[in-house]
């Protein structure tokens, strides 16, 4: 075979994980809204900042807070590329697709460097282990994230690094402090790592590239933004102990350190792209938040493409090394390492969810005939479970209402003529008690039931 087709087959063959893991994301997410399992926050926030931008506007959040840019919360301005397919299908359903597509597409990058380093079989395994691994099924498990367009960007820069090709690498992840400005840290890595690579030029630029776009976002853009004048996530907290032990404990940490590497049996520690990971983990174990340590939602997506391109290059150095063992031993050591991307796959396989097909219940169809009382257009105070449902066609609120950093009470309180408020509601964003306390004080406010079943009541306000 000649090359040029040898090329083309392999191209194909980097492609090979992406539909199946496209159909696992979407069998994943999109069932959860027609379900009424997505929330307000966050999925109904990015809808609708998405859709500001598809009416050419301000990527406006009511749910956020009245006129409450979204810039003034995340510096997330790429999240303007969905606009022109959200503008095409206004729905919430449409982000969790478009979430489901771009984990799909970062399949490629990572399958594609592991075919040229392990072969066709092997590479195709290693690409549907890490597009089934856990750190992207968790983020497609709760709602959409702007992080998801970080994902197949960190994944093509990540291997155009492994590839030696630093200028590719650098241009891919620029875009990333558009994505969110915790990103400039992966940039920030990546600029240190094409630094020491003998690169240093590149390398400076990419890292002052980073340090200047991250500090234009926290401490200009997203204050003048922000109705407080802050940006709200840079409090972390006073520390009067030991750095290391607020870094390095507790112990939760390292669990999400081991179960980060777990996919790639550790074989990722052998490559030197897995330093990639460390600026990004210790900025989120620096955090007092505990929210920020484990396992849960989205905040170890970005870290899955560096993971598998670092076990990628391991194994790739493996085997080379193993070629200089005489004997038994390289032997050994090959067979191991060949035997690495099945193994992978397979526990990829078994601790992936198996997707929940069912329909909408009975309660979600009543729901939905209570919601349908609202018209298009309409000012909306709505439960945290609620709000999505309501986004794509109106100004939707959190009821009850939230309050800014360092405000004494509600500002920017919505003015809204209708509230869709849940009978049981749970604790978050705001405590159970909290809303129904609001609840009981709408008849003397001046709203009035018009609709109720399925275990949601909605008011409008005013006798007409």
């Amino acid at each position: 075979m000649d090359s040029g087709r040898f090329a083309a087959v392999r191209g194909w063959n980097s492609w090979i994980p992406v539909l199946p893991v496209l159909a696992f994301d979407l069998l994943l997410s999109v069932p959860r809204q027609w379900r009424m399992e997505t929330s307000g926050f966050d999925l109904g926030i990015f809808e609708e900042a998405v859709r500001g931008y598809a009416g050419f506007h301000a990527p406006v959040a009511a749910l956020k807070g009245t006129a409450f840019n979204l810039l003034g919360d995340h510096f997330s301005p790429l999240l303007a590329v969905l606009a022109p397919v959200y503008r095409l299908f206004p729905c919430a359903a449409t982000l969790l697709v478009a979430q489901a597509l771009l984990f799909a597409l970062s399949c490629v990058p990572v399958t594609a460097l592991a075919v040229e380093r392990l072969g066709r079989r092997r590479g195709v395994a290693v690409g549907l282990a890490y597009g089934f691994s856990w750190g992207l099924w968790k983020a497609t498990q709760f709602d959409f994230h702007e992080v998801a367009l970080a994902v197949p960007l960190t994944a093509w820069a990540v291997a155009a690094l492994a590839r030696g090709r630093y200028r590719a690498a650098v241009c891919w992840a620029l875009p990333l402090l558009l994505v969110k400005e915790d990103q400039g840290l992966m940039l920030a890595g990546i600029g240190v790592y094409v630094f020491c690579r003998g690169r240093r030029l590149l390398g400076t630029g990419a890292v002052l590239a980073a340090v200047a776009g991250t500090l234009l976002a926290v401490l200009v853009v997203v204050p003048a933004l922000n109705p407080g004048g802050v940006y709200s996530y840079g409090n972390n907290g006073a520390w009067h102990g030991d750095p290391l032990t607020r870094l390095l404990l507790p112990e939760l940490k390292w669990d999400t350190v081991a179960l980060l590497l777990a996919p790639t049996l550790f074989v990722a520690l052998r490559s030197p792209l897995v330093l990639l990971a460390v600026l990004p983990l210790a900025a989120r174990f620096w955090t007092p938040a505990p929210s920020y340590w484990g396992t849960a939602c989205h905040y170890n997506a970005t870290l899955m493409p560096v993971l598998f391109l670092a076990l990628v290059d391991g194994l790739h150095r493996i085997r080379a090394g193993a070629g200089h063992r005489p004997g038994r031993a390289g032997r050994v050591v090959r067979r191991v390492a060949a035997a690495v991307p099945a193994i992978a796959l397979l526990l990829g396989l078994a601790t992936a969810p198996l997707p929940d097909l069912a329909g909408p219940s009975p309660a979600v169809r009543a729901v939905r005939q209570v919601l349908a009382v609202i018209p298009d257009g309409a000012t909306v105070a709505a439960a945290n479970q609620l709000a999505p449902q309501l986004t794509d066609r109106c100004t939707v609120s959190l009821f009850p209402y939230l309050t800014y950093p360092g405000a004494t009470g509600p500002v920017n309180r919505p003015v809204a003529r209708w509230v869709a408020a849940l009978d049981d509601p749970g604790d978050f964003p705001v405590p159970e008690s909290e809303q129904l306390k609001a609840t009981a004080a709408l008849p003397a406010a001046g709203y009035r039931v018009v609709a109720a079943g399925g275990g949601i009541t909605v008011y409008r306000w005013g006798s007409s």
